[in-house]
């Protein structure tokens, strides 16, 4: 009895496995290895890792070092894709995957850590400069485009100017600001699920943090 389960839920998941034309890469940025689960710097791992969990799909699927899962997001197909390259190589693998799946930079949705925001905030911006941070340059470099929407997550300042940067990203959030990156996931899924949908203004009015001073 047990095989004629089984069989049926594997059939049930092929049925239920999206169609159509891929509308969105939406790639979290990160570094792979467990020495950096959990650190700051993994705020992109994070949310994809949230996301797959509130739809449903594991991203276990290797391509183009990188991992992914096939879904919806408010009936869109999109891919959610990790990196597994280092931070500093995430457009090598995200470059391929635009190209394979024919996806133009402005369908390519990236979210990572931003060190001036705090932990809880984002910001939402349709294109720009990497702003300092090597995932992004990567990104740049390898799709040779600035044009491409992101969510950035904050992972809060480093507490002293003396402070190494690197050491900072690499090191884990206190209780406190596990728990505002937590929701802010929530808040970034809402704003992804705007941003899918066309409507990537309302989601910067919506949930972008105020500029302080």
């Amino acid at each position: 009895m047990s095989n004629i389960w089984d069989l049926f839920k594997q059939t049930e998941s092929k049925a239920q496995a999206p169609m159509g034309k891929i509308g969105y890469v939406i790639a979290g940025l990160g570094n792979p290895g467990k020495e950096y689960a959990g650190t700051r710097h993994n705020a992109g791992f994070r949310f994809i890792d949230y996301v797959a969990t509130e739809l449903g799909v594991r991203v276990d699927r290797a391509k183009f070092n990188g991992l992914y899962a096939d879904t919806e997001v408010g009936g869109t197909r999109v891919l959610l894709v990790t990196p597994m390259t280092m931070m500093n190589a995430s457009g090598v693998c995200l470059r391929e995957f635009l190209s394979f799946y024919k996806i133009p930079p402005e369908n390519l949705i990236v979210v990572y850590d931003d060190v001036n925001l705090d932990p809880g905030e984002l910001r939402i911006r349709k294109k720009g400069s990497d702003g300092g941070h090597n995932g992004l340059k990567s990104i740049i470099y390898q799709i040779q485009s600035d044009n491409f929407p992101r969510i950035r997550i904050g992972v809060g300042k480093k507490p002293h100017p003396e402070y190494v940067l690197a050491d900072w990203v690499l090191g884990t959030p206190d209780a406190a600001a596990k728990k505002a990156e937590a929701e802010s996931d929530i808040k970034a899924y809402d704003a992804l699920k705007l941003m899918v949908a066309g409507k990537t203004d309302d989601a910067m009015n919506r949930f972008n943090a105020k500029k302080k001073g």
